[in-house]
Order: C-alpha cells, then sequence, then structure tokens
C-alpha cells in the first residue's frame, strides 16, 4: 500500500474554503504546509499582514482550522516568529511558520525541528532576510514494512531574488545537519517545500550528498506556482528523494488554485 504526501505553501491562508476543501478531500497520509498562520486569543477571522505597501490577509486561525478539517491527523506546528498583524489599526500577536499533519494511524518515531536561517523572534517578525525553519519526522509505515523520514523546509525569502547568496549557502547545509540528525543511511527519504531558490542552486548540490533527487525538474515541470502570481521566476517548491523510494505518482497540481503555489503531490512506497 502506498502513501500519500502533499507539499503546499497555504500563503496564509488567502484562499480560505478553497484551501480547506482542497486539504480535506486529498486523502493525504502527511501533509507537510508552509506559510501557516497561528493566533491565540484573538476571536476575528481575519488580520491583514503589513510590510510597506504590501499589504496581505491572513487567516487568522489558519492552523486550528486545517486541525479541525483533518480529524483523522495529528497536528504540529513549527513557529518561525511572533509578530504583529492588523485588526483594523489594532495590532494583534500572531504566530507564523511550518505546520505538518500526519495520519494518526502512522506513528512518529523521531522529531528534529530547527532554525535554517536566524532564529526565533518573539518581538516581531525582522529585517529581511526573516528567519526561517525546517521540520522532519520520521515515520513507520505499518501495511509498507519500513520507516520514512520526511523533512519541510520554508527557504529564506531575499528581496534581491532566488539567486544563491552566502545565506542561502548556509541555508543548506544547516538542512543537510538537520535531516541528518534524524534520518537513518539506507532508509528512505523525501525532503520537500517552498525552498524559495532556482533549479540551478548550491541547495541541491548539498542535498544530493544525501542522495536526493528533485522531482519537478527532473519530471519535465517548469512551474510551481498559480495564475494567482504575476512575478517572473516561476520555480520555487521542489520535492527531493533518494533512490529508494517507489514513486507510484508525482504530480504538481495545477488545479484547484488555492495559493499561489500549486500543490506537489507524491504517492510513493
Amino acid at each position: 500500500m502506498s502513501l500519500r504526501l502533499i507539499s503546499l505553501n497555504v500563503w496564509g491562508g488567502r484562499i480560505h474554503a478553497p484551501l480547506l476543501r482542497y486539504l480535506a478531500g486529498a486523502e493525504a497520509d502527511v501533509l507537510c504546509l508552509q506559510e501557516v498562520v497561528r493566533t491565540a486569543g484573538f476571536a476575528a477571522d481575519w488580520l491583514d499582514y503589513r510590510d510597506g505597501d504590501l499589504v496581505l490577509p491572513q487567516r487568522t486561525h489558519l492552523f486550528e482550522e486545517i486541525r479541525v478539517a483533518l480529524p483523522a491527523h495529528d497536528g504540529l506546528f513549527s513557529p518561525t516568529a511572533r509578530g504583529i498583524l492588523f485588526d483594523g489599526e489594532n495590532p494583534v500577536s500572531s504566530e507564523f511558520g511550518l505546520a505538518t499533519f500526519v495520519r494518526n494511524s502512522l506513528p512518529i518515531i523521531g522529531q528534529a525541528q530547527d532554525f535554517v536561517h536566524g532564529g526565533f523572534r518573539a518581538d516581531g517578525w525582522g529585517a529581511h532576510p526573516r528567519a526561517r525553519n525546517a521540520h522532519g519526522i520520521r515515520l513507520f509505515h505499518y501495511a509498507g514494512g519500513f520507516p520514512v523520514t520526511i523533512v519541510q523546509i520554508h527557504g529564506l525569502r531575499d528581496v534581491a531574488g532566488k539567486g544563491d547568496t552566502p545565506a542561502r549557502l548556509a541555508q543548506a547545509e544547516a538542512l543537510v545537519d538537520i535531516v541528518e540528525r534524524l534520518w537513518r543511511c539506507g532508509e528512505r527519504l523525501i525532503v520537500c517545500g517552498d525552498f524559495n531558490v532556482l533549479p540551478d542552486s548550491v541547495t541541491f548540490d548539498a542535498l544530493a550528498r544525501l542522495g536526493l533527487t528533485d522531482l519537478v525538474t527532473t519530471r519535465g515541470f517548469t512551474d510551481t506556482r498559480t495564475s494567482l502570481y504575476e512575478k517572473p521566476g516561476r520555480y520555487a517548491d521542489y520535492m527531493l528523494v533518494t533512490p529508494n523510494v517507489e514513486v507510484v505518482e508525482f504530480d504538481v497540481v495545477a488545479e484547484p488554485e488555492v495559493s499561489d503555489h500549486r500543490a506537489l503531490m507524491l504517492r510513493f512506497k
């Protein structure tokens, strides 16, 4: 029996109802989600993120809403920072980060979580490029009789673009370090997420040392963004596997559009 994995940058829940319908109906065993919002002690459904002239609606309780939509899954939240969103002109403290949801029939037998750039901030989002983290889980698949390690990342955003920088080189090495803390050499390994880099990045040279190959570029996909993304440079999301991961099906999902990123869907043994 195969397992189904989805990786998706959920864009703060801006496409809220379609996103929840998609996640609830996707029948994924593991979901690796980036740009997830969690806000404690505030009732409103929507808040605004502001960064200069940029204003983005954010779903206040997105993590909890996804958890309710996935009652057969255990949810894990990994924040990068606690900063300010706005209810009108009223500031509201909110957390932002990664969320991993795992079907509760799959035991989590190991975890690793750390920062690949910067560190946790409790006093605001900070200057760009902001702190970013990675979260990994090691699962056991009873029906298949094997363990698998799955690590997700949301790579740093640089206002200068997605080209390689010293910070991105350091990020790649930090990601490899997190993987090596958790993964047992010779077992199945999957690394996925919104890397915020181009296909020729040194990030992939670092990950190749672990035997990882990207499925997006090697299977001919040239776009991981939806029509809601209007900028050039349409690579951002990747999914890499070791050779012992048997790929049953892989897709960069074009429809439905539930974010400015496309979901990556892998069915594997």
